[in-house]
């Protein structure tokens, strides 16, 4: 895959990355080479676009038809008139004046990477920590059916999950920027084989978040709460389990690097229960993961393979290994900057769910997952 970028280096004081190029800094103001450079980034992520007539004096964006053959025309423009500080945007059939001529054929460009803007302010859009893909209990909407492997139980179980991340406030911190958010969810699994469909158990999860990213750096520190509770239908069976009020306060962080333009990221962390029931909790915990995120095919299709391995352990289970695989298809571009992700899915270790944390299980299944 050729994957082309524009690359726009920010001339805002002693904190540039590298010298603006003379004939650019002598006709673009600094304000519109920023937006310059977030526009084309927004392109190149958002659409798979590249623009070279792409063009911008006093907040006013400028740029060809012909660089946005065979996309969504007004998608583009409503997505780059969010830009703060975008006055208004042209699309001209003809290119704007001062584009390049168009060049005779030569060999294949280097590919340059973009570099990545965020927005800044309350309720911004975008996450700096991105979600992670294999971890069981990070908050987003998914449905998935998992079949249970040698259970003497369950076989056929439902996990539904409803929560999301949100930033509150951005803001730059030197090179990078810093947000502060809310994470919350609900986890809830179901006997699919009982005649009603029983609710085994759901969690209740919520965290104040803070996260940091600078470059392919990110890190994410929360402060959470969660409880657990059994479903009515399955505390009237008559082999119910002895009931567990399971509950607890605990802080956890994570650190995040990605390589070779996102394609690859691992990340690694740790967490320490504060106040938990029953109190004979043991409290620490340890994540480590390696994720995947195929560049090919290219940008403009709009789906890629991923891949991803989330390894968990506890203190209270003897240091055990919580082994979470999934791969599949991320669909890309959903409402502008959505994704939707359609994974097969293995998990072999102690539950996640509720008081069931000292119970091993192991189990295949297909899950849908949207991230907003």
């Amino acid at each position: 895959m050729r994957r082309l970028a524009l690359v726009m280096l920010l001339i805002l004081g002693p904190g540039a990355l590298a010298r603006p190029a003379p004939a650019l800094a002598a006709t673009v103001a600094p304000e519109d080479a920023y937006l310059h450079g977030y526009a084309a980034a927004v392109l190149e992520r958002e659409f798979g676009v590249t623009a070279p007539s792409l063009r911008v004096q006093h907040g006013v964006l400028t740029l060809g038809a012909a660089d946005l053959a065979g996309v969504d025309r007004e998608r583009v423009v409503a997505g780059l008139t969010t830009i703060r500080g975008v006055a208004r945007v042209e699309v001209q059939d003809r290119p704007p004046a001062g584009a390049p001529a168009p060049a005779a054929e030569a060999g294949p460009a280097p590919p340059l990477r973009v570099l990545r803007e965020y927005e800044t302010g309350v309720m911004p859009k975008g996450e700096l920590f991105t979600p992670l893909i294999a971890d069981p209990r990070w908050p987003h909407f998914s449905a998935a059916h998992h079949y249970y492997l040698n259970d003497p139980d369950f076989t056929n179980v439902a996990a539904v999950s409803f929560g999301e991340a949100f930033p509150v406030y951005r803001d730059r911190a030197g090179r990078g920027w810093w947000e502060l958010g809310i994470q919350a969810g609900v986890f809830a699994v179901f006997d699919v084989d009982a005649d009603s469909g029983d609710l085994i158990n759901s969690d209740y999860f919520v965290a104040g978040a803070v996260a940091y990213r600078s470059g392919d750096f990110s890190g994410l520190g929360r402060v959470f709460h969660q409880s657990s509770h059994l479903g009515d239908e399955f505390l009237l069976r008559a082999t119910r389990p002895e009931r567990v009020n399971v509950s607890y306060e605990g802080i956890d962080a994570k650190l995040s690097y990605e390589l070779f333009d996102t394609a690859l990221r691992m990340y690694a962390g740790g967490g320490y229960l504060v106040r938990r029931d029953p109190t004979d909790l043991d409290p620490w915990s340890t994540q480590v993961g390696l994720e995947f995120r195929s560049p090919w095919p290219s940008a403009d299709v709009g789906w890629r393979p991923i891949a991803a391995a989330d390894l968990q352990n506890r203190e209270e289970n003897g240091w055990a290994t919580d082994i979470s695989l999934r791969a599949g298809l991320q669909f890309d571009g959903l409402l502008v900057t959505r994704n939707l992700q359609l994974l097969l899915e293995y998990f072999n270790g102690h539950s996640p769910n509720g008081q069931f944390y000292r119970r091993k299980i192991d189990y295949i299944g297909l899950g849908v997952h949207f991230h907003l």
